[in-house]
């Protein structure tokens, strides 16, 4: 019998994610901006940090999924997770985008530490949150519900992010626009996320429940779990999709501040529209994608999850690729084009997450052995790698076109740079990720067979 969730335990799950994505929407939408244009760093100084330490840190995430697979508490393999990181978390996040009055030399090295440290929190934080949406319900529609309401929760961290974090930054800044108040101005507010992410993951444990259990009889190792993943056909094509999705994300986020500055420049806006391009265009895009988020489960439960994703992909890379085609001093069509795009982008937001149970299940189906730590690590490993990737190809590129660190203006090659990071080299990565969703061999009626499969299964060793 499928376990059915309460709209509490749902919401309180989606807490969980609303806290991580005040640090994670950071680092899609402005963490080139502040270590290039705040902190100091130049544009390939700052890809290389990116590079080094995320391809680091992602190995840590198969790591972490085989710790918190052997955790056993009262509380769970997974839940206990989201409490024991929750201050680290928090002070770590105030610290990563402090800047300290140092050295040149000092700085990179206390930007080296912060970053890595920030990441690895956020890994031990991550991993085992993810994991739960495997083991909160064995009904694979009851988990992409779930991740539903999380996108949802994911997506308002990110309009808080874009919307209103900047008008945040700027009043702690006292409207300056020196380098020295804009990191007083990220301190701070990044301080009062901080605040609330600590409560939110609190909430998440509380709310929650772990409900699929592994057979108690199962004995496994690390190279046993790790040999499971490569005859899982399921998680090698979700793996690479997780890659290049995350890949072209970071790219087009990363460059939308510079783009709408840069290159929409001043005046792109009719008069009565008063603040920058990009929080208009953020705001109107957040709202479509949130409209395409609580759309997803009512369309992937007449499609099936795999043809949903496949056509948001391709619709979101061919909109992204228009972006090099618009005009400057265009932001009402920019606005309007976002719009469209994060609306095909967010129906398949709560899908990805809800494949990682599907790939778990289908997983167990094969080898008679459940590893959902391991499994929803090794593609959040994917997640991180192309989030290190798509980091670093913005400072590369930039750095590559001439993008100058601390510049008030920049040279036309550097703004084409911009334009083509966030259009042309994201949108091509989209595409990727639609065409690898073709022979993804997962369907709705697939899903369906291994969940009643697998319950009969359980049932025989729960008596």
């Amino acid at each position: 019998m499928t376990q059915k969730l309460s709209f509490t335990e749902k919401a309180g799950f989606a807490c969980g994610d609303l806290a991580a994505n005040f640090v994670f929407q950071f680092m899609i939408a402005l963490q080139v901006t502040y270590y290039v244009d705040v902190f100091g760093l130049a544009p390939d100084t700052a890809a290389t940090m990116f590079f080094v330490i995320g391809i680091a840190v992602a190995f840590v995430n198969p790591i972490m999924g085989v710790i918190a697979d052997r955790t056993n508490t009262k509380w769970g393999k997974f839940r206990p997770w989201l409490i024991w990181t929750a201050l680290p978390f928090g002070i770590i996040g105030v610290l990563t985008f402090t800047t300290p009055d140092m050295s040149p030399a000092a700085k990179l090295i206390y930007a080296w530490v912060t970053y890595g440290l920030l990441r690895i929190v956020y890994v031990i934080n991550n991993v085992p949150y993810a994991s739960l949406n495997a083991v909160i319900s064995d009904d694979p529609d009851e988990r992409n519900s779930a991740s539903q309401y999380r996108q949802i929760a994911a997506n308002s961290a990110g309009f808080i992010v874009a919307s209103l974090v900047i008008p945040l930054i700027n009043v702690f800044a006292g409207g300056s626009k020196n380098p020295a108040d804009l990191a007083r101005g990220y301190e701070y507010t990044m301080g009062i996320l901080m605040l609330v992410a600590m409560v939110l993951f609190v909430v998440a444990f509380l709310t929650t429940k772990e409900r699929v259990l592994p057979d108690p009889k199962q004995k496994t190792s690390f190279s046993q779990d790790l040999a499971d993943l490569f005859v899982n056909k399921a998680w090698m094509i979700l793996f690479l999709v997780t890659l290049f999705y995350f890949t072209a994300l970071v790219m087009r986020g990363n460059a939308m501040f510079a783009y709408c500055s840069l290159y929409q420049g001043e005046g792109s806006l009719p008069s009565w529209m008063q603040g920058p391009l990009f929080s208009w265009v953020n705001g109107f895009g957040l709202i479509s994608l949130l409209i395409g988020v609580a759309c997803s489960n009512w369309i992937s439960v007449r499609t099936g999850k795999r043809q949903l994703f496949l056509i948001s992909m391709l619709l979101t890379g061919i909109l992204t690729v228009a972006l090099i085609f618009v005009p400057p001093h265009n932001g009402m069509t920019v606005i309007g084009l976002e719009s469209v795009r994060q609306f095909s982008f967010g129906i398949s937001g709560p899908v990805l997450w809800s494949m990682m149970g599907d790939v778990a299940d289908y997983g167990e189906w094969k080898t008679g052995r459940r590893a959902s730590g391991m499994v929803t690590s090794a593609v959040v490993f994917a997640l991180w790698v192309g989030l290190t990737i798509g980091q670093s190809l913005v400072g590369w590129i930039y750095g590559y076109y001439g993008y100058a660190a601390k510049a008030v203006t920049q040279t036309p090659e550097a703004i084409h740079g911009v334009v083509l990071t966030g259009g042309l080299y994201a949108g091509l990565s989209f595409l990727v990720a639609a065409a690898l969703l073709l022979i993804y061999p997962l369907n709705r009626e697939e899903n369906t067979k291994i969940a009643a499969e697998l319950a009969e299964r359980r049932k025989k060793f729960a008596s």
